[in-house]
């Protein structure tokens, strides 16, 4: 597979097979991800990978406190602007709407929408979750060099024939999450990231994700 069926393969799966993943192939993949471009060589990425038992512990701790609902949150960072206008909340919506109607979970559905969302706490059933933090001081640049991280470790994922779902979601139970994983305290709990092999009948794993055209994000002068 090249740089490009592997972006093109790429997206975010909500739905994987019952098969494990072996550690040989995560070491290799996060070995190469190393190579991941951030300034100054600062690579302030960090991770803790979850399987079995352990991450069967963390999914239940969290499961203990889903009934408490927005109550039980503690959110170190604000996920979407609150002012979040188009075209980026049009397409924040879009993409939400095409995923329960590819799962056939009308807006009236409350029920059905409640229990897509709390499939985000079992890592939709995938077989490894990795947990993504960085020291606390970092800044936005660092941020960003998270985000080239993270897209590396998904395209080599795809590489190796595996699919990953990134979860900020997992980020509202950050207190929660360090009760069972022991992280730094002067470390910021980012992200989980979803791995497995995806299910490649699961309607949510389907559904067409539309892109901006090219013209809408990018301007060429002196061309």
């Amino acid at each position: 597979m090249n740089v490009s069926e592997a972006v093109a393969s790429r997206r975010s799966i909500r739905a994987f097979l019952d098969k494990p993943v072996e550690a040989r192939v995560l070491r290799e993949v996060l070995e190469k991800a190393q190579r991941a471009a951030s300034g100054g060589n600062l690579q302030p990425w960090h991770g803790v990978i979850l399987s079995g038992e352990p991450l069967e512990r963390l999914k239940a701790h969290i499961a203990a406190v889903l009934p408490e609902g927005r109550s039980a949150w503690e959110q170190d960072y604000v996920i979407y602007p609150e002012a979040l206008a188009d075209p980026y909340e049009a397409r924040r919506v879009a993409v939400g709407e095409a995923m329960y109607g590819a799962m056939g979970i009308a807006r009236e559905d409350k029920r059905g929408r409640l229990a897509q969302f709390v499939a985000n706490f079992r890592a939709f059933d995938a077989p490894v979750l990795m947990l993504v933090h960085m020291p606390r001081y970092m800044g936005p640049p660092q941020w960003s060099d998270i985000g080239m991280w993270l897209q590396t470790v998904m395209l080599l994922l795809r590489e190796q024939g595996l699919d990953s779902c990134a979860q900020e979601a997992w980020s509202v139970y950050h207190s929660r999450i360090r009760e069972v994983v022991g992280l730094p305290d002067d470390h910021l709990f980012f992200c989980g990231l979803a791995i497995g092999y995806r299910d490649p009948d699961a309607a949510v794993n389907l559904f067409d994700v539309a892109r901006a055209p090219l013209e809408e994000a990018i301007r060429f002068e002196g061309f």
